[in-house]
């Protein structure tokens, strides 16, 4: 008769075999910054859960305004800025000072570490902000001249897809021949454009007044691309501003930025 390897045996018994398994990655404690628009906020998430948010002053999109939405979010979520795992920022386009305050707080909060960061595309936050729908939305920033930065996607549950036109600078005119097919427009640009987008389009088009991107779809966004390996190190991260500014125009003759 055989007998059992001793190396098997757990107390006078036949120990049931070892299956060794790998733990699931811990979720990621991301902290979100928009500073695009008129009104800066902050958002803490780990993984998919949100644990807390602060919006600033409108019209003031300065530090003085955004790190105290920091400090806020930390001390009631009791995180301490060593504890944060990843970052992710709105980065355009958006207001020229906004997103330079944005990136600047994440470049310093992050500064000395090799934490991870993702770059939040603004028109996309403000796409999810406008929530899911069967129809496609076009998500509008005020450009100024009569103009809107703008872009169209589809919304799904935390989810952002290309739709129509694509993310560049438009006259509202131009913007409306653009669209394929029903869709809403959304955005701080609407209260400006809205009246001739609707007049000029060919489909039937919805204003959604009143929407902000805010760092709570920054924070969604930017936990889904950290997951998918887009993150990057914090000090790469530049602005995207789609349009130059008017000095760099009159410096350099070119009205865009480089693809």
């Amino acid at each position: 008769m055989e007998r059992p390897d001793p190396d098997l045996v757990e107390g006078g018994r036949l120990a049931a075999p070892r299956t060794l398994r790998n733990a699931p990655p811990a979720p990621l404690l991301l902290l979100a910054i928009e500073t695009s628009g008129r009104t800066p906020s902050v958002a803490l998430q780990r993984g998919d859960e949100p644990l807390g948010d602060a919006t600033g002053r409108p019209g003031r999109s300065g530090a003085e305004s955004l790190l105290p939405c920091v400090d806020a979010v930390l001390a009631r979520a009791g995180v301490a800025v060593q504890q944060l795992d990843a970052f992710a920022v709105s980065i355009g386009p958006g207001s020229f000072t906004g997103l330079r305050v944005g990136l600047a707080t994440l470049k310093g909060l992050a500064f000395g570490s090799d934490r991870p960061a993702v770059a939040v595309s603004t028109l996309e936050a403000l796409a999810l902000a406008a929530g899911p729908d069967e129809l496609p939305v076009v998500a509008l920033i005020d450009a100024r001249r009569g103009e809107v930065y703008a872009a169209g996607h589809t919304v799904g549950s935390g989810s952002v897809e290309a739709w129509g036109p694509q993310e560049c600078v438009y006259l509202p005119e131009e913007l409306a021949e653009r669209l394929t097919g029903p869709c809403r427009i959304a955005g701080e640009g609407v209260d400006r454009v809205a009246d001739a987008i609707v007049a000029a389009a060919r489909v039937d088009v919805r204003a959604l007044r009143g929407l902000e991107p805010r760092a709570h779809q920054v924070a969604v966004l930017g936990a889904r691309a950290l997951a998918a390996g887009r993150g990057v190190a914090a000090d790469s991260l530049v602005p995207h501003y789609l349009r130059r500014a008017e000095a760099e125009v009159q410096r350099t003759g070119e009205r865009f930025e480089a693809p």
